[in-house]
């Protein structure tokens, strides 16, 4: 991690404690770093841990999740060692989020435009008027027709793109320096996804704001973000340049999100499912997580589990078979 960070986050681990159980670790020793302006994509198959790592940025991790161990440095303050006003004092003009069903996120019962001026009367300190003139002019900069006839309408009497647009208003209405988005397309046909994702990465630039976008969806990461972590069963297992990544993964499991996906250069290549299915994160195997769905295992791999080791001069990998492989080669 280095100073220029936004975000840095350092050794997080998550998970759950019940009484008379033993607890159970979820998301374990992630770390990562955000720069200023930064588009960081986090990806995985669904149970990697990639969304609840999001939440914890947040401090909206789901009851019952606890935080293990690990920092949130945003901007040199550990997010977890503040106070809940200082941390709500934060959320707004300093992060913002994105959810995944804007449905079940917004408020039926009051009208979007009402929504979105919420946070800016709160956190900027606008009168009623000039809220309710910055949420139009925030539903326009997101394409919104008519926004000022649309302001009035309850989340119901909106479709689920211009439902999604309205979150993306909420969330950059007070012009934060980090944006996080989990999963925000992803109910969403494909003309109206690349729409809204193209919508968030005009406005993070216009905005200079850092993205950190969670998918299952190796298009959207692509086509969004410029580095990338790849999650596996709680842990990091590949980090890098999004452009290197693709074209040259070093880890199985990357490999097979990669071929498990429709490549449409190569129409005619045939879909490889990765064989098997994650581990029961409550009977964590004791060496690598993938050893029982990779092709490339070695009798060390189930033994121990490999860190984030790197490989080159801007990537890192979690595979004993990778290190050894490029072991020596030049960046």
């Amino acid at each position: 991690m280095t100073p220029s960070n936004l975000l840095s986050v350092n050794n997080l681990s998550l998970g759950v404690t019940r009484a008379k159980h033993p607890a159970t670790t979820i998301v374990k020793d992630v770390s990562f770093g955000v720069d200023r302006g930064e588009r960081f994509g986090i990806v995985g198959e669904s149970g990697s841990g990639k969304s609840l790592t999001l939440r914890a940025i947040a401090g909206l991790l789901p009851q019952g999740i606890d935080v293990f161990g690990g920092e949130i440095n945003y901007e040199g303050r550990d997010l977890l060692r503040v106070t809940p006003n200082e941390r709500r004092a934060l959320m707004g003009p300093e992060i913002a989020m994105v959810f995944q069903e804007p449905m079940t996120a917004l408020n039926p019962v009051m009208r979007v435009g009402e929504q979105i001026a919420e946070g800016p009367r709160r956190h900027l300190g606008l009168s009623r008027k000039k809220a309710d003139a910055l949420a139009i002019e925030m539903m326009a900069k997101t394409g919104i027709p008519d926004p000022a006839k649309r302001s009035r309408a309850y989340p119901h009497e909106l479709s689920g793109g211009l439902r999604q647009r309205i979150m993306i208003a909420m969330a950059l209405s007070c012009q934060p320096k980090l944006l996080l988005c989990d999963e925000p397309t992803t109910a969403l046909d494909v003309t109206v996804q690349h729409q809204v994702l193209r919508l968030l990465e005009n406005l993070c630039d216009d905005f200079g704001a850092a993205l950190v976008f969670v998918t299952h969806d190796l298009a959207v990461v692509n086509q969004t973000c410029e580095t990338l972590a790849v999650m596996y069963a709680g842990h990091i297992v590949e980090t890098g340049w999004v452009k290197d990544v693709f074209r040259d993964p070093r880890h199985p499991y990357t490999r097979g999100l990669l071929d498990s996906a429709p490549d449409f250069d190569q129409p005619n290549r045939p879909l490889r499912p990765i064989p098997g299915f994650p581990p029961n994160l409550a009977e964590r195997p004791a060496g690598c997580s993938f050893a029982p769905r990779c092709a490339q295992v070695q009798a060390g791999c189930l033994d121990s589990s490999p860190t984030l080791m790197p490989v080159t001069a801007n990537r890192t990998a979690a595979c004993f078979e990778t290190r050894t492989m490029f072991e020596g080669m030049p960046a």
